[in-house]
């Protein structure tokens, strides 16, 4: 018998702006499970994360086994500012200890504990202003571990990493996920959700389809949430003509290269530790 699911959405209805953002969406999530959230701009991907999160308002119901972790497109805004890696990995703890009391030593041991799954042990005291794009993200993945929730949720964490980044970031999920968490990643990476993960959500307002991408991503269901917008290449996969924008944190758009922008060149999404 397969164990209880950790995330169960139901009947959720997320208005933004004024507009039904997201309508009826339902699915389960399990132990283990690596979730592609896909779908063309303005699809919801985002208000989706916001309200399985709380920060906006929702309706239907979100039954969590835990709590959620979050890492986002960006971290500080404001590089300048004079905080080390390991300081922003130990914001994670925040929430247990909250912003005022001084980290003990456990939570400082989890913080380099997190580091250095996502192999940046040795940059613990680096500027985090000092570090490439992708170190950055893994820092910020860092900060999810040291949260200790039970489902990771991402949003486009591979936009412009590099490829050592890359590889870091797929290992670290792997071991979260084989310590039997789950993780949600909202992507634009198509043949990623395909190859790499076990499941995709394909997201356009509402659920037009969720289950292992090889059923899930089919070309029906595909033009049925981009429309005209999607090219299916029967050898090469899948494109999304609208990836070179993406829907950020608060569910505007912001230009994005299909190119990576840090130190190494993208070699493509392969066999990473992440697949099925």
């Amino acid at each position: 018998m397969s164990a209880a699911p950790l995330l169960v959405v139901t009947g959720l209805d997320v208005k933004r702006g004024g507009r039904l953002a997201v309508e009826d969406a339902a699915f389960s999530v399990g132990a283990g499970d690596l979730v592609a959230v896909v779908g063309p701009n303005g699809a919801g991907k985002s208000s989706l994360f916001s309200a399985l999160l709380g920060l906006i308002p929702s309706t239907g119901s979100i039954a969590l086994e835990g709590e959620f972790a979050y890492v986002p497109q960006h971290g500080p805004t404001q590089l300048s500012f004079p905080v080390t890696a390991f300081d922003v990995a130990l914001m994670g703890a925040y929430r247990r200890i909250g912003p005022w009391r001084r980290a003990g030593r456990a939570e400082r041991a989890r913080a380099h504990l997190a580091l250095e799954r996502v192999e940046l042990g040795d940059r613990a005291h680096s500027p985090f202003g000092e570090l490439s794009g992708g170190q950055r993200q893994r820092v910020l993945l860092a900060r999810a571990l040291v949260q200790e929730g039970s489902v990771l949720l991402l949003d486009e964490p591979l936009s412009g990493v590099d490829a050592v980044s890359e590889e870091a970031i797929f290992h670290a999920l792997a071991a979260e996920r084989a310590d039997g968490r789950a993780v949600l990643i909202a992507t634009h990476d198509l043949a990623f959700a395909r190859d790499c993960c076990t499941h995709a959500l394909l997201l356009n307002r509402r659920v037009h389809a969720y289950g292992p991408p090889r059923e899930s991503l089919t070309a029906a269901t595909l033009r049925a949430a981009y429309g005209e917008r999607l090219v299916v290449l029967e050898d090469l996969g899948l494109i999304d003509e609208g990836s070179h924008h993406h829907e950020g944190e608060h569910g505007h758009e912001h230009s994005h290269e299909h190119g990576r922008s840090d130190d190494h060149d993208h070699s493509g999404h392969g066999p990473h530790g992440l697949g099925h």
